[in-house]
């Protein structure tokens, strides 16, 4: 009874985060709504006690989240080859998937995830969106090999060693479709070769 009332006051919590970062779509995001914030406000205020390396895996796996889902809209926008298109659709799909489920985690959780990626992934999409459109692919392509590779590092570590039981069962349901992400970024990395 009490993991319903749980999973209910997460839900009605996501879905009030969700209209209001709606209203505020146009606003330019802050820096207390990135990766070091939350990672200060975890240290300070979590409801549940979370052990600190699930609480970073949290906030990692968030913000790598953030930024397949940002990196694969601009491959479906740039990108010219249609398997390189397709590819980032299932980025963008899969990752918001799994982005919604850590939410619903975290939520419940009291850990406070980044609502914009970190400094350094907003450089790799800068990057990305400055490239010459008939050096996007390869430059995309790359981009999701090493991406998804941080990823797979990470979710695996996790899955392995991660002593929050829902977290460890979050990252072990989430590792096949990176792998498969990783391995179609492979895949596609030696077509462009050809």
């Amino acid at each position: 009874m009490r993991n319903s009332k749980l999973l209910f006051l997460a839900f009605f919590f996501i879905g009030g985060t969700w209209a209001f970062e709606a209203c505020n779509n146009g606003e330019q995001k802050t820096s207390s709504e990135g990766v070091e914030a939350a990672k200060e406000a975890n240290d300070t205020s979590s409801v549940v006690a979370v052990d600190e390396a699930d609480m970073n895996f949290a906030v990692k796996a968030a913000d790598g989240s953030l930024a397949e889902v940002e990196m694969g809209k601009l491959g479906q926008e740039k990108a010219t080859n249609p398997s390189i298109k397709e590819f980032a659709g299932m980025v963008v799909t899969d990752h918001s998937k799994a982005n919604e489920e850590l939410k619903t985690l975290a939520t419940v959780k009291g850990i406070k995830l980044p609502l914009v990626v970190s400094e350094d992934h907003q450089h790799h999409l800068t990057d990305l969106t400055q490239t010459k459109a008939n050096d996007f692919d390869k430059a995309y392509v790359d981009m999701m090999v090493e991406d998804h590779q941080k990823d797979v590092e990470l979710f695996e570590e996790q899955a392995k060693n991660g002593k929050d039981a829902e977290l460890k069962t979050f990252a072990v349901n989430t590792l096949p479709t990176l792998r498969k992400h990783l391995d179609a970024a492979k895949a596609l990395k030696e077509n462009l070769k050809k």
